[in-house]
């Protein structure tokens, strides 16, 4: 073990073990419900565009025919969304929506088989950030599902927590904040790798043009920061290497400097993978010196004893080790502490 660990292993070992329930499949609902609670979870209020949208998907039977020719996984919202987009197809209007997709399938069907949602949305980072600058420093970070690897990248982005601002360089995440104070510091990262099935280059165009087709029609800020932290990466290139969050989780973490604190994290990434590789993974992390960050679904990484949601709009659990900290937006854009 690394000696930034030693003390904590037990504790953390201890904590982690209060994820009991089974890790169940939230995938397992009809296409049409999937995206009935798309609107009205995720995109109400967030993009009407997409809110508006995902309700015709719902009562539209040829496309949901249409959806049923793919694997399950690859029939999500975000998914079927992004690669319309991505290839040139209307999202304003479902008439036209829904015109393309019948006339496109094939194509369609293609990139949907062939991708994955990979958003990289660096807001999440501001949902770290609190528990990141509190753990002993320097850090190594690595992320499991990183697409781009621009979540490994805390350290030089701009936080705006209300009236509290932390840094002064990079894309500026806005956090609305609730239930803590806000983090003082920045973190130090001294080594950073990204684990993915299919990393992604910000150097190369087409890959750089697959994450802006995932941000959301009406959500121009966030287009904005992705080309700001696209850029950061392109300047210092972290290390993502094309692997599998359980075979080749530990030969990476091994790379880890001996004199930093590992954290193995990760944002919305497990709900695409398979509950039984889910188990293994939770399990193979919970054994790792260091810490674990997780940000999932409470279906996803179900938790005992969580105090209610602040609404009904989809939150995400931000846990350390296991234990469950705070509800979270998928974007990073809030943060409810309870712990």
């Amino acid at each position: 073990m690394r000696p930034a660990a030693t003390t904590t292993r037990t504790t953390q070992t201890r904590a982690r073990r209060q994820i009991t329930a089974p890790l169940c499949d939230h995938r397992a609902v009809t296409s049409a419900s999937m995206y009935i609670e798309f609107a009205d979870r995720e995109a109400r209020d967030v993009s009407r565009t997409y809110e508006r949208l995902a309700r015709a998907v719902s009562g539209d039977k040829t496309v949901l025919a249409l959806l049923e020719t793919v694997p399950e996984p690859k029939r999500q919202p975000n998914l079927l969304l992004g690669v319309v987009r991505l290839l040139g197809g209307p999202v304003e209007d479902p008439v036209a929506f829904h015109d393309f997709a019948v006339s496109n399938w094939p194509a369609i069907e293609a990139e949907l088989r062939r991708r994955a949602t990979q958003t990289n949305e660096v807001g999440r980072c501001a949902l770290l950030l609190p528990v990141l600058a509190a753990l002993p420093q320097p850090l190594a970070l690595l992320e499991v599902g990183a697409a781009a690897g621009l979540g490994l990248y805390p350290d030089r982005y701009t936080y705006r927590y209300g009236d509290c601002q932390i840094g002064s360089s990079g894309p500026v995440l806005d956090c609305a904040l609730t239930g803590t104070t806000p983090p003082t510091r920045l973190p130090e990262v001294a080594w950073r790798a990204g684990l993915d099935l299919d990393p992604l280059d910000v150097t190369e165009p087409a890959d750089v043009a697959w994450l802006e087709a995932l941000i959301w029609p009406e959500h121009h800020h966030r287009r904005d920061r992705l080309r700001a932290a696209a850029a950061i990466a392109a300047a210092d290139p972290p290390t993502l290497v094309r692997g599998d969050l359980v075979d080749d989780l530990l030969s990476l973490a091994a790379q880890a400097p001996g004199d930093t604190t590992l954290v193995v994290f990760h944002t919305s990434v497990l709900y695409q993978v398979p509950s039984a590789r889910r188990t293994a993974f939770v399990d193979l992390v919970r054994e790792l010196p260091g810490h674990w960050i997780s940000v999932e679904a409470p279906d996803v990484l179900p938790y005992r004893g969580l105090p209610a949601a602040p609404n009904q709009a989809l939150h995400n659990v931000l846990a350390l080790d296991g234990t469950p900290l705070a509800w979270t937006r998928g974007h990073g854009q809030a943060m409810t502490w309870f712990a």
